[in-house]
């Protein structure tokens, strides 16, 4: 069969199985990937765990509130609760108790733990959004990737029908004995060579297919299909370093979450440092009992709801504790706490230096991808003329087919690095527009 008509009803039939298949925008596979992500679920639950140690370090103001009964029976030898003689008699008595406390200083612990844990709920929602941005951004890399490798398949596709064209040539020329039987053999090993590799592409296209559908956490499916047109790659050569910087450590949240954690290292450090200070509280309590010892004259053991009214007792209290020596305990956890705040401000540190040294690449490559691109779209004009050309000149019998072959390669190549190079530039101008804040990804 004409390759021509090979790779026409190919990309007929391909079109028509298409129409009832779903077509995949990037923003798509992200908003896709951020909901059925593994991980993104677990830093959410994080997030949940120190929401709810939040709000528990409010409740922790409320006063403490603890009741208590039980229920006794002795045997043998034992002390009358009553007359606190020793008895023989077996019986049983029945105590209740209710108690309360309610701090009023610890060197404002408490309210400085509310700050702290509030500071780390913040930081786990800033955790929450760096993990749907680092999860965005393998996604967008899948699916560049994908269209590299449907890239490289077109580009082998059209060398392959150059080749097979180039080689049904040879075939008639050899039949009128314009050529000799080793032309034809070297169009067959070119054919063949672009058929293998033709194969290695669509195997590396599966294979990128395989990973953004991994990335995605779409286990139901084996293949996918991703829209067939992006925007064209734009060529901002404006961006600098510094404002570039200034935007995106305002709202980067790996290092917002190190900020919010600086605050709360800062805050636990001073309700550790409560521990130094004396601490004063109030208490209160209610306790009633009932005795089968407990008996009237006349020997009758006293009913349950006349003891439980009689044995009644209440007090209320305040109790002021100074700390003064306890093996010097709460001095170091001060010292531990203060290396944790001063370990919290070096990690921030590095957040920023990351993200600087993050921008200054991109930056960086940005500039020297925009003049690879422009050389490489200059390349592929080049050597476009120039097989053009060697073409004519082989069915002329001008040059032979090595040389007609060393001009095809070297057209196909520039057409690669073309498509790689322009890929690589869209991502490193997304990646850019995303720190200078621009809304690349529809992500809450």
């Amino acid at each position: 069969m004409n390759l021509k008509i090979y790779i026409t009803s190919l990309l007929l039939l391909s079109s028509f199985i298409g129409i009832s298949q779903e077509v995949w925008t990037l923003e798509e596979c992200v908003d896709y990937a951020i909901e059925h992500n593994l991980q993104v679920k677990n830093t959410s639950y994080n997030n949940e765990s120190s929401r709810e140690s939040y709000r528990q370090s409010i409740r922790d103001l409320l006063p403490s509130v603890s009741g208590s009964t039980d229920y006794t029976i002795r045997y043998g030898r034992s002390a009358d609760p009553q007359t606190n003689d020793y008895v023989n008699t077996e019986f049983f008595s029945n105590n209740y108790s209710l108690n309360a406390s309610l701090d009023l200083f610890r060197g404002f612990q408490k309210l400085n733990t509310i700050r702290a844990s509030k500071f780390i709920y913040k930081a786990t929602q800033e955790d929450i959004l760096q993990e749907k941005f680092l999860l965005a951004f393998r996604v967008m890399s899948a699916f560049y990737d994908i269209k590299f490798y449907e890239g490289l398949v077109a580009n082998t596709l059209e060398q392959l029908e150059i080749s097979q064209a180039n080689y049904d040539l040879v075939e008639k020329q050899v039949e009128l004995g314009l050529m000799a039987g080793s032309d034809l053999y070297e169009a067959e090993s070119n054919l063949l060579g672009d058929k293998f590799l033709l194969t290695q592409n669509r195997n590396q296209l599966a294979n990128a297919k395989l990973v953004l559908l991994q990335e995605m956490n779409l286990t139901e499916a084996s293949d996918i299909n991703i829209q067939e047109t992006l925007e064209e790659t734009s060529m901002n050569e404006d961006v600098t370093l510094d404002s570039l910087y200034q935007k995106a450590r305002g709202f980067v949240p790996l290092v917002k979450s190190q900020e919010y954690r600086v605050n709360a290292a800062k805050k636990q450090l001073q309700a550790t440092r409560g521990d130094l200070f004396p601490s004063l509280s109030l208490f209160a309590g209610y306790g009633t009992s009932y005795f089968e010892t407990n008996v009237d004259e006349n020997g009758n053991v006293i009913p349950f709801k006349t003891q439980f009214n009689d044995n009644q007792s209440k007090f209320v209290g305040a109790q002021l504790n100074i700390p003064i020596s306890s093996g010097w305990s709460n001095h170091s956890r001060v010292k531990q706490q203060k290396i944790a705040y001063m370990q919290a401000k070096n990690n921030l540190e590095i957040q920023e230096q990351e993200l600087f040294q993050l921008l200054q690449q991109l930056v960086q490559d940005n500039q020297a991808l925009i003049a690879e691109y422009e050389q490489s779209a200059k390349q592929v004009e080049s050597q476009q003329l120039a097989f053009t050309i060697a073409q004519k000149r082989y069915e002329k019998g001008l040059i032979n087919a090595l040389e007609l072959f060393q001009a095809k390669n070297l057209y196909g190549v520039a057409q690669n690095q073309n498509l790689q190079v322009g890929l690589r530039l869209k991502v490193n101008q997304s990646t850019m527009d995303f720190y200078s804040g621009l809304p690349i990804f529809n992500i809450n």
